[in-house]
């Protein structure tokens, strides 16, 4: 889906706002691995990223590339027993990578709170929608049921559910796609959180209700002055909503800037790949898109050096004194990415090779 939203953070000016202050949620070198019968699954392998409030940092990549399971790690969901995590996630002054369930607990629904990708799962069929809505209200603002249940019909009508006096008894079931989506974004800020996850939150949804689920997003955050992390595969979304952008492949993070300078000056060839494999909306119509070749690696087994390599058709460009294959790039601190070309190649690859297809 290609969203006609205008550019969040786009304009005139393409370096786009800065970020000032310190970070509201800082993760750094963050590691995620799952020991298995077959070997351990490293699905985040050192991943570093900052979060400001009134900000959108969208975090795009393939299926399999450790976009949700790093940020279900912020919120601890999980299984201390099955996973090995390492590093540091800081949100304020609080470190949660060692902090108790009781912590989290507190936090989750709270500070904290996620939209989940598929809300047919996420809610409960056995309980009403406003019950569900209700519940983390009641448990962290102490509230009666009469004023949750009202707080509750108050949120539903915010994120634009028609009679939320008569819906709020209704259980999920009862509504369409785009409604149980409304109604998840509804629970996910019942209590104001400073921090919102959004994971693939317009997937299945057909292309006018996604385009209301992101516009109410970015009207919520305005009122709000929530930090938004906004994980998905598609760049149109991003385009749209975003004011940052990290780019992830393998478990790491391959590039990273604001959405003007990701999108219109991208420096890492799997960004590439990703902006030449859209559909463009004044693009000819019998041209043929240009995937990624080949497959992303195993997380079992990750190559040692750039992960992207394999399916790199610019490894053979590199100096000779430095391999794709066994040496791994850096990522910058502030804007870059994390590839061998020099600069100078980066920009002639681009320019010579990747921009003609984006027209």
């Amino acid at each position: 889906m290609t969203t006609t939203s205008p550019a969040k953070g786009s304009g005139p000016a393409e370096q786009g706002p800065t970020n000032e202050g310190a970070p509201f949620l800082s993760v750094r070198d963050l590691r995620v691995h799952f020991p298995t019968d077959d070997g351990v699954v490293k699905a985040v392998d050192g991943l570093s990223f900052d979060v400001w409030r009134g900000r959108t940092l969208g975090i795009v990549g393939e299926s399999g590339s450790g976009k949700s399971v790093a940020n279900q790690t912020i919120l601890g969901l999980h299984n201390p027993g099955s996973t090995r995590i390492s590093g540091e996630i800081h949100l304020e002054d609080q470190e949660l990578t060692t902090a108790p369930e009781r912590t989290l607990e507190q936090l989750r629904g709270n500070k904290v709170a996620m939209i989940f990708q598929d809300p047919l799962t996420a809610l409960s069929p056995y309980y009403t929608v406003g019950r569900q809505i209700a519940e983390p209200y009641r448990k962290h603002r102490g509230a009666s049921r009469r004023e949750a249940r009202e707080r509750s019909i108050e949120m539903l009508a915010k994120v634009g559910i028609p009679h939320p006096a008569r819906r709020v008894d209704d259980y999920p079931h009862q509504f369409s796609g785009g409604m149980r989506q409304r109604a998840m974004i509804a629970m996910s800020l019942i209590c104001d959180p400073d921090l919102l996850i959004a994971d693939e939150p317009t997937t299945a949804l057909d292309v006018t209700v996604q385009a209301q689920i992101l516009d109410l997003l970015l009207e919520l955050q305005q009122e709000f002055g929530s930090a938004i992390i906004m994980i998905t595969h598609d760049l149109g979304v991003v385009s749209g909503v975003a004011d940052d952008v990290l780019v992830m492949y393998a478990g790491r993070a391959v590039e990273r800037g604001t959405v003007a300078e990701v999108l219109r000056r991208p420096r890492h060839p799997y960004t590439w790949g990703l902006l030449t494999s859209m559909p463009r909306l004044r693009g000819d119509v019998d041209q043929d898109l240009v995937p990624i070749a080949g497959t992303p690696p195993s997380l079992l087994a990750p190559p040692p050096g750039c992960p992207f390599e394999p399916r790199c058709a610019y490894a053979g460009e590199v100096a000779d004194d430095v391999s794709c294959a066994t040496d791994r790039p850096a990522l910058p601190e502030e804007r870059g990415a994390a590839c061998h070309l020099t600069a100078e190649q980066k920009r002639t690859f681009f320019t010579e090779r990747i921009k003609p297809r984006l027209r």
